[in-house]
């Protein structure tokens, strides 16, 4: 069946509301998921905007989610570690979310979501930038699912 990722606050391909963004309050938006592959030890998730001008821009790394863990709330605290769960710098130099912000004019941006399960408690990462982080996932990933949110200025 697979894993599923969701939002109460926008689907996937919606538009995502202002307070998400950094025109509204800049928090991250509240996700739920199920339907972990057998063999998952934790969970990292990320958001990236593929259509930003420079190359795909990190807004958000969180990994070491344990495995009993099947939802973030609205407004995660913005700190290097959260409960169990670690942060990375996001492309804003910060710990944490950091909000969608496309440049004024250049169109509608898609900012994925994505949700990976891990076959390792702990990740070994070199560096705490987000690009870093999930690349580190990528090597320990079972399976990934996408949630992606629209937003423009």
């Amino acid at each position: 069946m697979g894993m599923h990722l969701t939002s109460p606050a926008f689907g996937n391909g919606e538009r995502m509301p202002e307070r998400f963004s950094c025109d509204g309050l800049d928090q991250s938006p509240p996700l739920a998921w199920s339907e972990a592959p057998k063999g998952t030890h934790s969970f990292a998730l990320f958001c990236d905007d593929p259509d930003a001008p420079g190359g795909t821009f990190h807004h958000w790394a969180v990994y070491d989610i344990p495995v009993s863990t099947h939802e973030l709330p609205e407004g995660f605290p913005r700190t290097p570690t959260a409960g169990l769960a670690r942060q990375g710098v996001n492309d804003f130099g910060k710990v944490g979310y950091g909000g969608a912000c496309p440049p004024r004019g250049h169109g509608p941006h898609h900012y994925h979501f994505k949700l990976m399960a891990l076959d390792v408690g702990h990740l070994s990462v070199r560096g705490t930038r987000c690009g870093d982080i999930e690349a580190a996932a990528r090597t320990h990933a079972l399976a990934e699912i996408d949630l992606v949110g629209i937003y423009s200025r």
